[in-house]
């Protein structure tokens, strides 16, 4: 296939075994790293039993400071067929799941549809996104995702060709969360609190950019009202963000209060505030092909 399922619109060569000048640098046979219980997300996707989560090999985005760098831009992975994901599903949901968590799932979603048509759970599933995506892309999943779990990385465009070489991330970001919005835009929980239907718009509060954070925040809360916004603080320097004096640092105390502080006095209670405690490498999960 010409492969234009994201907003790099490579028109790269892609079939089952090779990838051929696309970015993500994966063919279209979904390639998985890991597929396990997870502990780490928000509370309403985790829950006390844990995320079905399944990480995507390969990316079209390749952040410099990418904390999955091993299997984002390493292709650390294995292949495994539609059926083989779809059996996947099914075993994590046997472990009592609350949902199934695509993780950079975007480069393969002709085989998870493909995958979902075999075996739909009866668990939520989730799109847990780097929110660059191509609108077209997200209206093959309609039906098919119940929780769209999406990044706002920047609203500065200049940081986002310097970290991520996508001088258009913001507006292509911005309509893909609409779309997102328009499939799911009622947030619908479980007695136990666990989401299984809306939006949950997440951003990692970065070194220096709190006006990006602060701007991201007042976007959702304008334009996606009903969305849930995560403000995520577990940023650690990783990959090539070594070597980029501004980004090479933690966030600070000062930076970390200043986004919590606006975002507590804005009076939109739809948030989840991660603790800047959890700036540690402990919480990157061994991509061990656990599950696979």
């Amino acid at each position: 296939m010409q492969c234009n399922l994201c907003p790099r619109q490579c028109n790269s060569y892609r079939d089952e075994f090779e990838n051929i000048g696309g970015v993500c640098n994966m063919p279209t046979t979904p390639v998985v790293a890991r597929a396990a219980l997870h502990f780490w997300e928000e509370p309403c996707i985790s829950g006390e039993n844990g995320s079905g989560t399944v990480f995507f090999s390969g990316c079209s985005l390749r952040c410099v400071f990418c904390q999955n760098v091993d299997i984002s831009q390493k292709n650390k992975g294995i292949k495994v067929s539609p059926q083989q994901l779809a059996d996947i599903f099914k075993n994590l949901e046997d472990e009592d799941a609350h949902n199934i968590n695509l993780v950079t799932p975007t480069h393969f979603v002709n085989a998870i549809i493909s995958a979902l048509d075999i075996y739909k759970p009866n668990i939520p599933i989730v799109y847990n996104s780097s929110g660059y995506e191509n609108v077209g892309t997200l209206k093959m999943l309609e039906g098919y995702i119940d929780v769209f779990l999406m990044d706002f990385k920047y609203f500065d465009s200049k940081k986002a060709s310097i970290y991520s070489n996508a001088p258009d991330y913001v507006e292509v970001c911005k309509q893909a969360l609409l779309e997102a919005y328009r499939q799911q835009s009622e947030c619908v929980f479980d007695k136990n609190g666990i989401m299984q239907k809306g939006v949950i718009v997440r951003h990692l509060l970065m070194p220096q950019a709190t006006r990006d954070a602060i701007s991201i925040f007042d976007w959702v809360k304008t334009n996606t009202p009903n969305a849930y916004f995560s403000i995520m603080s577990q940023y650690v320097p990783m990959g090539k963000a070594v070597d980029m004096p501004i980004i090479n640092r933690p966030v600070t105390l000062r930076e970390y209060n200043k986004v919590v502080d606006y975002i507590a006095d804005s009076n939109f209670n739809n948030c989840y505030f991660q603790e800047l405690s959890s700036a540690k490498k402990d919480f990157i999960p061994d991509f061990d092909f656990t599950g696979i």
